[in-house]
C-alpha cells in the first residue's frame, strides 16, 4: 500500500461546528470578515449571472482581472509586473499548492515560522514534502531573523505578513534581508500577503519590491470581504509561468468564473478604506478590553487577530478553549492549532464581528475568569 500523507486536523473548524449549536454564541474563532464586499462587486456578479457567465475561463484567469491586479501593485507599491505572471486560483489554497508544486519535490523542506497558519504544513505534507519550523518570539515582533536560516537546509521558505495568528507585519528591512539570504542559499521565497490592506499603523511592503524571483500570494477573502467567493491569486517569476499554468490546468482548470467577474469591481478604494478603518476600531477595542485579563505583548499591526497569552490561567489552550465554549458559549481558537512553540498557553481571538457582539463575549469571559 502507498504511504498516505498524515494531515493535522484544523481545530478551529471543529470549534466552528461546536459553536453552531448555541444560538447565543459569540464568535471570535473564525477568520472571515462579517462585512459585505463593495456594492459594485455584488452588482457585477448579478450582471455576470444575467449574461450567463458560467463557462470556464482560461487557466490563468480572466485577462482583465489579471491586468487589474497588476494595476493594484502599481498603485499600492509602485511595482510593475506582467499580467502573464498572475494566476487566479480557487482561494489562496490553490495558490499555495501551485507555489509548493513549483518549489518543492518529494522530501524537500519548506521553512515556516512557529506559530503560523496550520494549513501550510498540511499542503506540504500532501505533496510529500517536509517542513522545518523556526520559533519566533514577541520581542522580535514574531519576525524570523535571517541568521536562523544559516544552519537549515531548505528548498523554500514561506513567511506571512501580516501574519496569522500573531498579526505581526514584517519591516521592509527584515523582508529584504530574508529574500537576500534565500537567494544566496538557492532557496525559493514565498510570501503570503493575504492580509495586505488590513494594516493599521505603517504600510506593509510586498516581497516584489525587493525581487522579481519571489512567489507572492494574495486573494479576495480578507481585505476585499469575499471569503465565500473562493478566489485568490499567485504571482510567479516569469520563468515559471508556463509550469504554473500546467499545474493549474490539472488541479482545478480555472478559478470560479462568477467570482472573477465580481472581483473586477473589488478595488473600490473608498470602500476599502472604510473596511480598514472598521477593523482598526475593532482591534483597538478588543486589545483594550482584554489587556487586563490576558497577557498581550503588543497590539496586532495587521490582519484581524489578537494573540493572547492565557498562561496565568492554563497551560492547555485546547481544554481552556473547549471549556470556555461549553460554559459561556464564547468561541475562540486554541493556540495549539498554529504550531508548538508556546502555543499551549495562547488563544487566538478574531475581531471579525462588530464591537457590540464582541463586548458580549468580553463580559462573559471576564465573569467566567
Amino acid at each position: 500500500m502507498p504511504t498516505q500523507p498524515t494531515l493535522t486536523p484544523f481545530i478551529v473548524m471543529d470549534i466552528v461546528r461546536q459553536a453552531a449549536q448555541y444560538e447565543d454564541a459569540v464568535h471570535f474563532e473564525i477568520g472571515q470578515p462579517d462585512l459585505a464586499p463593495a456594492p459594485s462587486v455584488r452588482q457585477a456578479i448579478t450582471e455576470a449571472v444575467a449574461r450567463n457567465r458560467f463557462s470556464y475561463t482560461e487557466s490563468l484567469g480572466l485577462p482583465a482581472l489579471r491586468e487589474r491586479i497588476c494595476q493594484h501593485y502599481v498603485d499600492t507599491y509602485n511595482v510593475n509586473i506582467s499580467p502573464d505572471q498572475v494566476l487566479l486560483t480557487p482561494g489562496t489554497s490553490g495558490a499555495f499548492l501551485i507555489a509548493y508544486g513549483l518549489t518543492l519535490g518529494k522530501n524537500d523542506v519548506l521553512g515556516l515560522t512557529d506559530p503560523s497558519y496550520p494549513c501550510y504544513q498540511n499542503f506540504a505534507a500532501f505533496l510529500h514534502a517536509r517542513t522545518h519550523s523556526f520559533p519566533v518570539e514577541a520581542d522580535e515582533q514574531y519576525q524570523l531573523h535571517p541568521d536562523a536560516l544559516h544552519d537549515a537546509s531548505l528548498q523554500a521558505l514561506q513567511i506571512s505578513s501580516p501574519a496569522n495568528p500573531t498579526g505581526n507585519v514584517y519591516t521592509p528591512n527584515r523582508l529584504e534581508a530574508l529574500i537576500h539570504t534565500c537567494a544566496e542559499r538557492d532557496c525559493a521565497f514565498i510570501s503570503d500577503e493575504l492580509y495586505h490592506g488590513l494594516v493599521y499603523d505603517t504600510p506593509a511592503a510586498t516581497a516584489l519590491q525587493f525581487s522579481d524571483e519571489v512567489y507572492v500570494i494574495n486573494g479576495f477573502s480578507k481585505y476585499f470581504c469575499m471569503p465565500g467567493a473562493r478566489l485568490g491569486w499567485i504571482i510567479v517569476p516569469k520563468k515559471q509561468v508556463r509550469a504554473a499554468e500546467i499545474i493549474a490546468q490539472n488541479l482545478f482548470i480555472c478559478a470560479p468564473t462568477l467570482s472573477q467577474y465580481g472581483a473586477l469591481e473589488a478595488f473600490d478604494h473608498s470602500y476599502l478604506a472604510w473596511v480598514r478603518h472598521e477593523f482598526q476600531q475593532r482591534r483597538d477595542y478588543l486589545y483594550a478590553a482584554l489587556a487586563d485579563v490576558f497577557d498581550i505583548a503588543t497590539p496586532p499591526q495587521g490582519a484581524f487577530y489578537l494573540w493572547a497569552d492565557i498562561g496565568r490561567y492554563s497551560q492547555d489552550s485546547l481544554t481552556f478553549a473547549q471549556q470556555l465554549l461549553s460554559d459561556t458559549h464564547v468561541a475562540t481558537t486554541p493556540g495549539v492549532d498554529f504550531g508548538h512553540h508556546h502555543t499551549h498557553h495562547f488563544l487566538r481571538f478574531a475581531y471579525t464581528r462588530d464591537i457590540d457582539h464582541m463586548a458580549k463575549g468580553v463580559a462573559r469571559i471576564k465573569s467566567w475568569l
